[in-house]
């Protein structure tokens, strides 16, 4: 402002282009004092910009473990539709990672290569971000991993790091079944016992983590529905019905309950926690709307399929998990495993009063509708143009409830 009085006290002697410049470098000189770099807030949560959509800046820069995968896919994409910078962590090719890049916004989606055992690489993807969630996890072993490397070693390792780094909110992915008494059919399941360590180790190394306890999710290119329609999870072993295949299942699958959750619903949960803070330090169950005997859940997998004249359920299960152990020694990735035989048999149980999806504000989906839509693709005769009611519509399964003299095997 001094300039613009010396400018207005020598009038007489200065041009009239030159004067008509003045204000606007006077200006110019108000607006660098005021976005002077002293001045610029410093929390990311205080420079959110927009209404809140793909294109606004949330406040929030995720760094998402395990991005790839199953849920990862759903958090990400999650994430961007709110304006969140994410920041995805990976040790496979880069193409397999690329197609996460449209989920958010341009120059707000960035790929880091990093090992689970260097930490030097781990500090790097998390030195700039507010939020951490890990979604790691192995549903097989191998050489170099063994699930408590990946669950236990793992999750310690990135819930320490993040808390060193400054992070606010860590969420950390784990299993319904995770207890300190698991339930046991066979034999008692690896990846479960490692899971309720994950929860243990984080606890230790970031008190105020959020761990999300899911079911046995479901959605498209899942592991519970496709699963089923797999056809080397079936056998014609063990049957007496030489043209029918069969689907074993532990004690044909009516001692089973199953509570099984949308993916995208779970997905949704965690971004409501993270934006919530007052969700520090709680774990969440996750399941959905619906309980069911796992014997219904497949009968209706094999309708939607209409696979009802060649595939059938039974408990003969001798054979299969004899493949189960002969496929654990093959260096590839199996469909199915002893582990996942195991924790395939095993009721899904809640812990009353803890908080649920539903007490976050989401809305579950039901599993019979979205089932449907899901392996509508996959069913026999999919390019026969059948006339109106020519197959009758598949028969949802009831929930568990409406079986009322059914036992229900808790170990």
């Amino acid at each position: 402002m001094a300039s613009v009085l010396v400018a207005k006290a020598t009038i007489n002697n200065i041009s009239r282009q030159t004067w008509n410049q003045l204000p606007k470098a006077a200006g110019c000189i108000v607006i660098q004092q005021r976005d002077a770099s002293s001045n610029v807030p410093t929390k990311l949560t205080a420079m959110k910009r927009g209404t809140g959509g793909r294109s606004s800046f949330s406040g929030v820069v995720a760094t998402v473990f395990g991005a790839n995968g199953f849920l990862g896919r759903y958090v990400c994409n999650k994430l961007g539709k709110i304006g969140s910078q994410v920041i995805i962590p990976y040790r496979c090719d880069a193409n397999e990672v690329e197609r996460l890049r449209l989920v958010g916004d341009l120059g707000q989606v960035l790929f880091f290569p990093f090992q689970l055992r260097d930490e030097e690489s781990i500090r790097k993807t998390v030195q700039y971000s507010n939020v951490v969630i890990n979604l790691i996890g192995r549903e097989y072993e191998t050489k170099n991993f063994k699930y408590s490397d990946v669950h236990v070693a793992g999750a310690r390792r990135l819930a320490r790091i993040a808390k060193e780094s400054g992070v606010q909110t860590f969420v950390h992915v784990s299993h319904l079944n995770a207890k300190k008494d698991i339930q046991k059919v066979w034999k008692t399941s690896e990846f479960l016992k490692t899971k309720y360590e994950s929860e243990l180790a984080v606890r230790e190394e970031f008190p105020e983590a959020i761990i999300f306890k899911p079911s046995d999710m479901f959605g498209a290119e899942d592991q519970f529905l496709n699963y089923f329609n797999y056809y080397s999870r079936w056998t014609v072993f063990g049957q007496f019905i030489p043209w029918k295949s069969g689907l074993p299942i532990w004690k044909n699958g009516e001692y089973t309950i199953k509570q099984p959750v949308y993916v995208a619903d779970v997905a949704e949960g965690i971004i409501k926690a993270i934006l919530n803070p007052d969700m520090a330090g709680q774990t969440i169950q996750c399941v959905g709307p619906q309980r069911y005997y796992l014997a219904d859940i497949v009968d209706y997998v094999i309708s939607i399929l209409r696979r009802e004249e060649g595939l059938v359920r039974t408990n003969r299960t001798f054979w299969i998990r004899l493949r189960a152990a002969l496929l654990d020694y093959i260096p590839s990735r199996p469909w199915y495993n002893p582990d996942k035989l195991e924790r395939e048999a095993l009721t899904d149980w809640t812990v009353p009063g803890m908080l649920t999806l539903e007490d976050l504000g989401v809305t579950l989906t039901p599993f019979d509708d979205m089932a449907k839509f899901l392996l509508h693709p996959y069913r026999q005769y999919a390019y026969y143009q059948e006339k109106m009611g020519e197959f009758a519509d598949p028969e949802p399964p009831k929930p568990a409830e409406f079986y009322q003299g059914k036992n229900i095997s808790a170990s």
